[in-house]
C-alpha cells in the first residue's frame, strides 16, 4: 500500500514538472529600438495587440515594452534579459551566424521597409568620394552591429572595391538617433553627418544647412526590409503560442500602420513623447517609400554581402535559412 501511495507521489511529481518545463510564459519581454521604422511595435504596445491576440487564442499573456539601443539590444537578447528584440536585418544576420551552434537566433517576421538616409552638414561632402577625415558620422552601433554600418560598408565596397569595407571605420561614432539628430541638428558637435531614417531625416533635413548624401534603398537596389523582430530557438519552441501571438498582433499592427497612417503616427506620438514638428509630421504622411509588411525583402542580398566581406562564416541558401517557419508562407526574398 505504501509503495502504491509513493508510486502515485512520484507520478504526480513527475507530471507536475514535466507541466511545468513545457509551460509557455506568462510574460513576455519585448524591445525597440528608436524611430517610426519600430511604428509597427509602438502601436502593438499603444493598443495592447499582443494581449489581445493572446486571449483570442485563449491564452494569459502580458507583454512587457523596453526602449533599448542598439548597442545593447542583442546583448539583452543572447543574455535572457529580453524575450523578442527588433533590430536591422544586419544585426539579424550577424546574430544568426554567431548563435548558429548555440541558441540559433532566427527572425519571427520583418516590420517595416523605411530608407535610411545619410544627411550631412559639411557642404563639400555630397557623395562618399567626398568624406574627409574629419568628417564623423553618427549612426546606433559601429562594425555590423548596425543596418547603418553594414550599409555603409556595402556602398564603400560598391564605390571602391571589396577592400574599401574598412575605408570609414574611423569617420563612424555610435550614437543613438535622439542624440545624433540633436548633436547634428546644433552644429556644435564633432558629429558633422547621420546616417538615420524618419523622423530623425526629416528633421535634419528641414535645416537648410543639412542636406542628403544617400539612401539604403539606392545601395540596395531598392525598397527593402530594414526591421525584423527575433528571437532565440529556444524560446521560439517552448513558447510557441506566444510567439504566435506576437506574430498575429505584428500583422495587425503593420495594417494599421499602412490603412491609416495618419492615425498611427499620433498614437507614435501620444505613446514615445516625442516632438514633432507639423513639417515632420507631413513629410512621413507623404512619405511613399515607407511600407510596412512581415514579408522580409532583401534579406539575402544583405546576407550575401556580409559573407562576402568576410562579416559572417555561415553561408545562407534562401532568407528562410534566416527566420522561423512561422513567417516562411509569405512571399519574401
Amino acid at each position: 500500500m505504501i509503495m502504491k501511495v509513493l508510486t502515485s507521489l512520484v507520478a504526480a511529481t513527475l507530471a507536475v514538472t514535466a507541466f511545468q518545463a513545457h509551460a509557455e510564459v506568462k510574460e513576455v519581454k519585448l524591445a525597440r529600438q528608436f524611430g517610426l521604422h519600430y511604428l509597427p511595435l509602438v502601436l502593438m504596445e499603444k493598443h495592447k495587440l499582443v494581449e489581445k491576440a493572446a486571449a483570442a487564442a485563449n491564452i494569459d499573456l502580458k507583454a512587457n515594452w523596453l526602449q533599448i539601443s542598439a548597442s545593447g539590444i542583442n546583448e539583452s537578447l543572447l543574455s535572457g534579459a529580453i524575450d523578442i528584440s527588433a533590430t536591422g536585418t544586419g544585426p539579424l544576420v550577424l546574430l544568426w551566424d554567431r548563435t548558429h551552434s548555440n541558441l540559433a537566433v532566427k527572425g519571427i517576421a520583418a516590420v517595416s521597409e523605411v530608407p535610411m538616409i545619410l544627411t550631412s552638414r559639411n557642404p563639400s561632402f555630397k557623395s562618399l568620394k567626398d568624406l574627409s577625415a574629419t568628417d564623423r558620422i553618427a549612426m546606433p552601433a559601429i562594425a555590423l552591429g548596425s543596418m547603418q554600418a553594414v550599409t555603409l560598408k556595402a556602398a564603400a565596397v560598391q564605390q571602391f572595391g571589396k577592400d574599401a569595407v574598412t575605408k570609414f571605420d574611423a569617420n563612424v561614432v555610435a550614437m543613438a538617433h535622439p542624440d545624433a539628430a540633436t548633436a547634428l541638428l546644433s552644429g556644435k558637435s564633432e558629429v558633422n553627418a547621420h546616417f538615420t531614417a524618419a523622423p530623425y531625416s526629416y528633421m535634419e533635413l528641414q535645416n537648410p544647412q543639412i542636406h542628403r548624401v544617400l539612401s539604403s534603398y539606392d545601395v540596395w537596389g531598392g525598397q527593402s526590409t530594414l526591421i525584423t523582430i527575433n528571437t532565440t530557438t529556444k524560446f521560439y519552441e517552448q513558447n510557441p503560442k506566444v510567439v504566435k501571438a506576437v506574430f498575429d498582433a505584428l500583422r495587425e499592427a503593420s495594417a494599421m500602420a499602412n490603412t491609416d497612417r495618419k492615425a498611427a503616427l499620433a498614437d507614435y506620438i501620444a505613446l514615445t513623447n516625442e516632438k514633432l514638428s507639423p513639417e515632420v509630421q507631413q513629410s512621413f504622411l507623404n512619405d511613399k517609400e515607407i511600407n510596412f509588411q512581415m514579408a522580409p525583402r532583401g534579406l539575402q542580398k544583405v546576407a550575401e554581402f556580409m559573407l562576402f566581406v568576410g562579416g559572417v562564416k555561415q553561408k545562407s541558401t534562401s532568407w528562410k535559412d534566416l527566420f522561423f517557419p512561422i513567417v516562411h508562407n509569405e512571399n519574401g526574398s
